[in-house]
């Protein structure tokens, strides 16, 4: 089993769990928890994490292993 998932949610956010680090473009580190949501609409107030806006604005997205 893998030490970290990443999960795309329909019409939703990235979900990761386990350890790992999101860096900026300098390559500083943001916070992270054990979960932590990743914004894909583009509408985010947090960017680059999920603050739900996804559902307000319609965000669609169905991802899935072909």
């Amino acid at each position: 089993m893998a030490d970290m998932t990443v999960k795309v949610n329909d019409n939703g956010p990235y979900v990761i769990r386990g350890a790992f680090e999101v860096l900026d473009a300098n390559g500083k580190a943001f916070e992270t928890k054990d979960v932590t949501a990743l914004c894909r609409c583009g509408q985010s107030s947090n960017k680059p994490f999920c603050d739900g806006t996804h559902s307000k604005v319609g965000f669609s997205s169905q991802t899935r292993v072909e």
